[in-house]
């Protein structure tokens, strides 16, 4: 993208109040008295404070730069809870026309408490080092040293970019409380921005007004925040980024004399890319897409299973790096060479090939899930960071995925499920919504021998299918050995023979022995044991005591089936077998039930979990609370076998 000159800034209206007088960009001296700080006021088990935080976004007229200028001041409580404080990690980014952001003026400090004096630790530069995330992003990495428990850490530096078209987003609700927290932005009266703002907090200081800075005119907004609590996560939220306060900007027109509009529709946004040479231009080499078209394809009789069989042929060929983006990298040619590429590569090349068969395929680039949500009232191509293929079919759109081996058609992996997604159709642009219609299944089965000296042995399978299969899958990838360990750390149970691997329909099964002599308490002629094993709900996941805020939201909806098969040692019998229980919601969204049977000398549990949805409102929180209760109640129920001779 070129380097342009900015703009002035049409703000989204909010309701807000104008508080006395304040000044920003005024950090307070350090003082002393925040190193003898024992806990948080704002919340005293938070293992960090924000004392002060700045973050001022200004653009330079003379050269037409955004700079972007950062102060931090943290007080650290709990330095092993307060990781993320401990290291600083600045991202720059470029693009494929050469420019880049710049790095300069850094200062950074450790302040301690020594002999009731403060000692500072300044942080040295040559600690830093650079790691390259992606071909256009490289992250800056400092460590700070000397870090303890009662430590300030203090930290500022400016980054110049030439991109002025979007200012990066400011996250005003973080996990750590905050005394005082600004966001400023100062551009001149010729360049105008749509801001952005979410989330339900407002600032208590508000400026917005036009104003000479450098001999000209500038319209300059600044927003001040004290006394703000940490945010409150929430369990089963893909992202809560969506839901925090945050602030944004995109330009939106410029006035040089003509006034140029910025802000961009859907159907703009097609248009560029579809003349972009890492986008458009690469989806016109049909040639490559001619030559390396498998094999038997024309010959297949329906355009289902011609777009099946390419999928399988690009997902099987070709390896995602993990890198993302809606552009290509090297190119498809050398995707083609390499057999790896990016996001883009791939999808796009899958897209080359649907077309070159005779199929309406249309690339469809969205935001994952990590990523935060489409800005549905500002469209932007700053917030898309990935794209996949959407093949039409007579009930709509199929997609598909081929970064991911276990992937199927419709059956995406769980970054890809964020709404929504923008459809770049050659003759038009359209907004899609994304629902992951494919059930995932969890299937945990153990059959077990209870022995005579009160020890249990057996073996254990664990299978997910669908979307969770793709996310099991992942974690595994990521660390194959921490995966297989997490089982004796999640069950405290002596598991051998941990084999895991991906089936031939798709699906991730883990299986593996156990035995264990701490399952049973032998009293006198009695064995007393929970028949679910280490299988039980030992709590509620719906514990949350405060009211639910935010939807709940499961990626997939699912079944989960516990099979216990326990076989009774010779001699002994049941003294009373297990209640049965079923509850279903009155919509049938939600379904629990728990059913004991004896079978001769074997007694059979299952447990099963239907969830008919991939997400609720939080008005369904109660509904879940109740159910997982329930459960809980029935698989921590207990029997007792007694010797009978």
């Amino acid at each position: 993208m070129k380097k342009i000159f900015l703009t002035a800034f049409c703000f989204i209206a909010m309701t807000l109040f104008n508080g006395q007088k304040h000044e920003f960009l005024d950090p307070p001296a350090f003082n002393n008295a925040d190193l003898s700080k024992a806990k948080s006021l704002l919340d005293e088990n938070a293992p960090a404070e924000i004392l002060y935080k700045s973050v001022h976004f200004g653009v330079d007229p003379s050269t037409g730069d955004l700079r972007k200028k950062v102060f931090y001041r943290v007080k650290i409580y709990d330095k092993d809870k307060a990781e993320d404080w401990l290291n600083l990690e600045i991202p720059l980014h470029k693009n494929s026309g050469g420019d880049e952001e710049v790095l300069n003026k850094i200062k950074a400090f450790v302040y301690n408490l020594e002999n009731g004096s403060a000692v500072t630790t300044k942080v040295d530069k040559s600690s830093k080092y650079k790691s390259k995330e992606s071909k256009y992003t490289t992250i800056t990495k400092f460590a700070f040293p000397n870090v303890k428990n009662g430590s300030v850490i203090e930290y500022q530096y400016e980054v110049l970019s030439p991109f002025l078209y979007a200012v990066p987003q400011v996250i005003i609700e973080s996990d750590t409380p905050s005394l005082y927290t600004e966001y400023i932005l100062d551009a001149p009266t010729y360049i105008a921005y749509n801001v952005n703002y979410t989330g339900s907090l407002a600032p208590k200081h508000r400026m917005v007004e036009e104003k000479t800075m450098f001999g000209m005119q500038f319209k300059t907004y600044r927003f001040g925040y004290e006394n703000l609590k940490g945010f409150k996560a929430e369990k089963f939220v893909k992202n809560d980024i969506n839901y925090r306060t945050k602030i944004s900007a995109e330009l939106h027109s410029t006035n040089l004399g003509q006034l140029k509009m910025h802000s961009s529709s859907w159907e703009e946004i097609k248009e560029k890319l579809y003349k972009d040479e890492d986008f458009g231009a690469e989806l016109k080499r049909t040639k490559l897409a001619k030559e390396n078209m498998p094999a038997g394809i024309s010959s297949l009789p329906s355009d289902a299973e011609k777009a099946d069989a390419i999928f399988n042929y690009v997902k099987n060929t070709f390896t995602w790096n993990k890198d993302r983006g809606i552009y290509t990298e090297e190119g498809i040619k050398k995707l083609i060479e390499t057999k790896t590429g990016n996001a883009a590569e791939i999808n796009l090349f899958l897209i080359m090939l649907l077309r070159e068969a005779g199929l309406t395929a249309e690339p469809l680039i969205i935001s994952t899930v990590d990523n935060g949500l489409i800005n549905l009232t500002s469209p932007g191509i700053v917030g898309m960071n990935f794209v996949l293929a959407a093949v039409k079919a007579k009930e709509g759109f199929n997609l598909y995925d081929a970064t991911a081996k276990q992937s199927s058609k419709n059956n995406l992996p769980p970054r890809d499920w964020n709404q929504y997604g923008v459809l770049i159709a050659k003759d038009k642009a359209l907004l899609m919504q994304m629902a992951n219609t494919t059930s995932s299944f969890n299937y945990l089965t153990a059959e077990a021998k209870i022995n005579e000296d009160g020890s249990i042995s057996g073996t254990y399978s664990d299978k997910d299918t669908g979307t969770y299969a793709m996310f099991v899958k992942e974690s595994y990838d990521e660390n194959a050995e921490k995966y297989k360990k997490q089982y004796k750390e999640n069950y405290s149970i002596d598991f051998t023979g941990i084999d895991s691997k991906i089936l031939e329909n798709g699906d991730f099964e883990s299986t593996m022995k156990f035995s264990s002599d701490n399952l049973i308490d032998k009293i006198g002629k009695k064995m007393i044991i929970n028949p679910m094993l280490f299988l039980n709900k030992n709590s509620n996941e719906f514990d949350q005591a405060d009211e639910r805020k935010y939807p709940i939201d499961f990626i997939s909806s699912f079944t989960k089936v516990k099979k216990i098969i326990l076989e009774i040692p010779e001699g002994y019998t049941i003294e009373s077998m297990p209640k049965s229980k079923k509850i279903v919601t009155q919509d049938k969204e939600i379904e629990y039930s728990y059913v004991a049977e004896q079978k001769g000398n074997k007694l059979e549990i299952i447990s099963t979990t239907k969830i008919v949805s991939p997400d609720y409102p939080k008005e369904y929180y109660p509904a879940f609370k109740q159910i997982w209760g329930t459960a809980s109640k029935s698989e921590n129920q207990v029997i007792s076998l007694i010797k009978t001779s």
